[in-house]
């Protein structure tokens, strides 16, 4: 019979370490990391309003539950789960603008250093990308910003 105890077994002494070559820097694909950005726009875009519409109907609960003076713990523990909903909407409002702000500033980029990658620019990525997160000029040309207007000429109190 053979005895397995660990001080039976051959272990291999550790060699030096071999250094190996290094990576080739290479340039990313540019549709496959606008197609990361894309998607997950969507995802915080779908999570932004699904804690919305979660607000409004624990809202609507809530005051079903105190219309019909249900428990007052379970009205308490309800409140709760309400708060929690409600403190999710401004976190999820900012991951979902920092995640579009990035979204277009990538396709910016891509528009100025890819100009010439047609299948790029036609991609139904780059599609989705610029209807989810338009350039800041489309946005101004559609009137979705304040417009500015100039005050500089009118006089304390005056109406413009």
């Amino acid at each position: 019979k053979r005895c397995l105890h660990s001080s039976y077994f051959i272990h291999p002494q550790p060699t030096a370490h071999q250094p190996t070559m290094p990576r080739q820097a290479t340039k990313a694909d540019p549709q496959k990391q606008l197609m990361i950005k894309v998607k997950a726009c969507q995802r915080l875009i779908k999570e932004a309003a699904y804690y919305e519409k979660e607000t409004k109907e624990n809202e609507e609960q809530l005051q079903k539950m105190k219309d019909e003076q249900k428990d007052p713990y379970d009205i308490k523990k309800f409140e709760e789960v309400l708060g929690e909903s409600q403190m999710m909407i401004p976190e999820s409002i900012g991951r979902r603008d920092k995640a579009l702000d990035d979204l277009r500033d990538f396709v910016s980029v891509l528009e100025k250093d890819e100009a010439e990658n047609n299948d790029l620019m036609t991609c139904e990525w780059m599609v989705e990308a610029k209807k989810l997160a338009p350039s800041e000029k489309k946005r101004a040309d559609e009137g979705e910003d304040v417009a500015i207007t100039a005050v500089d000429g009118l006089a304390e109190g005056e109406a413009f």
